[in-house]
């Protein structure tokens, strides 16, 4: 009873939180989809960080764990690069360019008339398909969770839940994990009630409160999955005899070898180093949001001023890569001694995803009563961050750019009202939530579904960054980008076995047809550029422009060289502090180079902090 009130209180809450800011968030856009561009840097960041606790996420870390060892987190770890470059180099610009969405971008940053088709094209592909694919992966993490903890078959009358139970016999749908050991229509019965109620409570407050409702119940659901994963951490690694007999543990049931491989943090010897040295040098930057677009971006964009941006981003990137990676690591760590399993196995869809589970297995065998329900709601709290933030985001490219900008704008020839605008944002996310259901209907594992989203994405990462360094970008190279990613992504995936290879060539092929069509292809307007200059003050190379606008030329790029410098330093500080922790409490061989990291991270921290501070 302890751990259902605990998850009705947070329900309560997050209404309370929709009810109240619905009057504010419903005046205009601005207010709906930015919070009047007033947060505070730190809420920013905590609500950044609540959509990336997506509870498909930590089921993510413990296929990779099992899977690759700690190294292999690095494929997670490295997106902080991304984040302090959003925060340091492009956060300001993208406050300056006064937009709503990525799309809408593409209007103030090209002059051709194809313009308005690639906004339309964006709205589509990062509103709709990119979007959905996000929520559908955070619903198979959802029915996996739901499944063994809601049990509605024993709960609810047969009045209400034999229809339901009807409905999807009739159907044939199958959305159970068999983890729960129920029959899968049972299963699926269950999970199709769980989602509903999911999405008809997350939909209430995100649709009726807008950002200003979604951000201020991702505070919330940060500090309660804080809450929640440190005390899954404790109870996991006492379950596992405590940190001092973890690893004597780990070699007992696995081997000197694969205990090793478990607990490092580089590749071992077995295991290439050129694969691991390709992926963590391309994934943060070839990846559909490289710049930040989409609720990044967004989050960057609702601050207050430039300074509140990267308070978000170092904030952001703190709690992401140093506190909640650790917390994940100690429990996946644990865990593996806790359930072991057979490591000479074959890595298969049922092999990963069997690993994930062993996340929500813990949940329900290892918490006792009041720490269970804390991390029920953890992760009813992730979940709802995620589809949440997924949701505002989606409808702002259905109402922004796809309806306000191509369709009533430039086809019906008129101006939509604010009013009319917001409407059709709250419609859209019912659209938006029915498209994702039948993705997730489709999806295996969350790690190889993962793995193939971020190759389609891979392609068009590099001109969204060059879109904000280089003068010479223009329109065509972000089709181009596009088109090559659609088509080079099902090719590689077809014909190349393995995946740092894949990720490497569709970068090569990505990064090359973007260079040549910024030379072969028309270039935007120098009258355009100067217009986009003179508002969003970009770093890089501008010297053309810069010098239209009556700067020095290099003076962008002493801009960018400044950015990149804090970046550096920061990025000094995250990764000594995640590694240094991480061998401090898990190498008992490794404590003084854990120790140094720690103080090099600190000292580094005195360079980026003052920065902070000035700025």
């Amino acid at each position: 009873m302890i751990d259902w009130l605990i998850v009705i209180g947070f329900v309560a809450y997050s209404i309370w939180i929709g009810l109240r800011s619905r009057a504010q968030s419903s005046k205009n856009l601005t207010e709906y989809f930015l919070a009047g561009r007033s947060v505070k840097g730190w809420r920013s960041g905590f609500s950044m960080a609540a959509t990336q606790f997506a509870a498909d996420t930590p089921l993510l870390v413990m296929g990779l764990l099992a899977v690759g060892g700690a190294f292999s987190l690095w494929r997670l770890w490295i997106y902080g690069l991304a984040f302090l470059l959003m925060g340091f180099i492009l956060g300001a610009a993208w406050r300056r360019a006064g937009v709503l969405t990525d799309a809408e971008l593409t209007m103030t940053r090209y002059s051709s008339k194809g313009a308005l088709t690639l906004r339309a094209l964006k709205g589509i592909y990062y509103g709709t398909v990119t979007n959905c694919v996000g929520i559908a992966l955070v619903l198979v993490a959802a029915v996996r969770i739901f499944e063994v903890f809601l049990l509605w078959h024993q709960w609810l009358p047969p009045a209400i839940y034999a229809p339901v139970f009807s409905l999807v016999t009739a159907s044939g749908i199958d959305l159970s994990s068999g983890v729960s050991g129920v029959d899968s229509q049972i299963a699926t019965a269950n999970n199709v009630v769980s989602i509903t109620l999911m999405l008809v409570f997350v939909g209430f407050y995100s649709t009726a409160g807008g950002l200003r409702s979604v951000i201020s119940t991702d505070v919330m659901q940060l500090i309660l999955m804080m809450g929640g994963t440190a005390a899954y951490a404790w109870v996991s690694v006492s379950a596992a005899g405590g940190l001092g007999v973890m690893p004597e543990r780990l070699e007992a049931l696995y081997g000197a070898e694969t205990a090793n491989r478990f607990l490092s943090f580089s590749p071992t010897l077995e295991q290439a180093w050129v694969p691991f040295v390709v992926v963590i040098s391309l994934q943060w930057f070839y990846q559909a949001s490289s710049d930040g677009t989409g609720y990044l971006a967004q989050r960057t964009m609702a601050c207050a001023d430039d300074r509140e941006a990267r308070v978000a981003a170092v904030t952001f990137t703190l709690t992401q890569i140093v506190v909640r990676s650790l917390l994940w690591l100690l429990t996946g760590i644990a865990l593996l001694i806790v359930f072991p399993f057979d490591a000479t196995q074959a890595v298969s869809d049922q092999f990963i995803g069997g690993r994930e589970l062993m996340f929500v297995k813990g949940i329900d065998e290892l918490l006792p009563v009041g720490i269970r329900g804390l991390m029920l709601t953890g992760m009813l709290a992730a979940l709802a961050s995620t589809v949440s933030t997924h949701l505002n985001w989606g409808a702002s490219y259905w109402s922004n750019d796809l309806y306000a900008g191509v369709w009533v704008e430039k086809i019906r020839r008129r101006k939509a009202s604010q009013h009319e605008l917001v409407v059709v944002a709250k419609i859209s996310n019912v659209v938006i939530i029915s498209i994702a259901l039948i993705i997730m209907a489709n999806l295996g594992s969350i790690q190889n579904a993962w793995l193939i989203t971020l190759l389609f994405g891979a392609g068009t990462g590099a001109v969204l960054v060059l879109r904000w360094l280089w003068e010479r970008i223009n329109l065509y190279c972000e089709i181009v980008s596009i088109v090559v990613s659609l088509i080079a992504a099902p090719l590689l995936l077809l014909l190349v076995d393995q995946e740092w290879v894949r990720l490497a060539m569709m970068a090569g092929i990505s990064t090359l047809a973007v260079v040549l069509a910024a030379f072969l292809l028309p270039a935007t307007r120098p009258a355009h550029l100067l217009a986009f200059y003179t508002r969003v003050n970009p770093p890089g190379w501008w010297p053309n422009t810069a010098a239209a606008a009556g700067e020095d030329r290099l003076a962008p790029l002493r801009r960018l060289r400044h950015g990149l410098a804090l970046l550096v330093t920061c990025a000094t500080s995250v990764y000594c502090w995640l590694v240094g922790f991480g061998k401090l409490l898990l190498q008992p061989d490794g404590r003084l180079v854990g120790i140094s990291l720690i103080v090099l991270g600190g000292a580094a921290a005195a360079h980026w902090l003052r920065a902070l501070r000035k700025s």
